[in-house]
Order: structure tokens, then sequence, then C-alpha cells
């Protein structure tokens, strides 16, 4: 049955009228078209999906869009602030941390999430917070030195 669902989407607010139960992922891909947000395994394994619900991240592909009432979500497209990116998608530039860029998104959202926790992760701490989400070009050493330099410049 469908429902009125209300959030904040990359700082402004939203409304759609769906199944509650439909994954946020294919609210954000075909109501917003917001299409940074991949879907992988579709299981919540790889990570690609990866969103953040109120500055934590989240599978999206399992998440119920109703489950995001009342909270503000943040896509990749909402990380750069006035036509200026966002320090973590600078330094997965400057560190080659994206080379497909398929799994990007979800990388640069888990570890924006990481550093709201943790604005100064050890190497091992970072190693273990982004172990869920996978990389298929073997960009991970990268992943990690990104991370890294963009901590030290929140």
């Amino acid at each position: 049955m469908a429902e009125t669902i209300s959030f904040t989407l990359n700082d402004a607010p939203v409304k759609v009228t769906t199944d509650g139960q439909r994954p946020l992922l294919w609210v954000l891909r075909t109501d917003f078209n917001l299409t940074g947000t991949k879907l992988g395994c579709g299981q919540a394994h790889c990570g690609a999906c990866t969103v953040l619900v109120d500055n934590k991240a989240v599978r999206s592909c399992v998440y119920p869009v109703r489950n995001a009432g009342g909270r503000a979500v943040r896509t990749i497209e909402g990380l750069a602030k006035n036509g200026q990116l966002h320090p973590l998608q600078k330094a997965f530039m400057e560190h080659d941390g994206q080379q497909c860029g398929f799994c990007t998104p979800g990388m640069i959202l888990t570890a924006y999430s990481l550093l709201q926790q943790n604005p100064q992760p050890t190497r091992q701490e970072i190693i273990e917070a982004m172990d869920r989400n996978l990389c298929r070009c073997g960009a991970h050493t990268r992943i990690i030195d990104a991370i890294q330099a963009a901590a030290a410049e929140m």
C-alpha cells in the first residue's frame, strides 16, 4: 500500500508516495534521478549502494524508504557544497582511489560516516571500517591513503 514519506534529501525537504517497503536505493535512483548510488549485490554485502542516513552509512538496497521518514539522507550527489568537492572526493581523485568508479560513491560515504565518528582513525581502523565495501579493481590501498589524507585535511 502506498504511503507518503517525507525526509530531507541532500539538504532539501522531499516527499515521495510509494510502498514504504520499497528499498531506498530505488527511490533515490528512479524517483529522484540520483544515480550515483549503485546497485551491486542487492543484499547489503558489497557497499555500492551506501548512502548516509543521519550521517551514518546504510545499505540502501535493503533499507526500506519508510525508515528514512523524518531523517536526513545524503547521497554522493549531496556531498559537495557550493561547487566545491568534499575533502574525501578530492582525496579519492588525488590518490587514484576510484579506478572504475562503480564502488566509489559507497566507499566515500562509508568513509564519511567513519570520519564523523572518528575524525583521526588509524590505518587499521580505516581498514576495519571499510572492510565490507568491495572494490573489484583492487584500489584498496589507494582508497585507504585517500581516507587518511582527507582525515588530515578535515
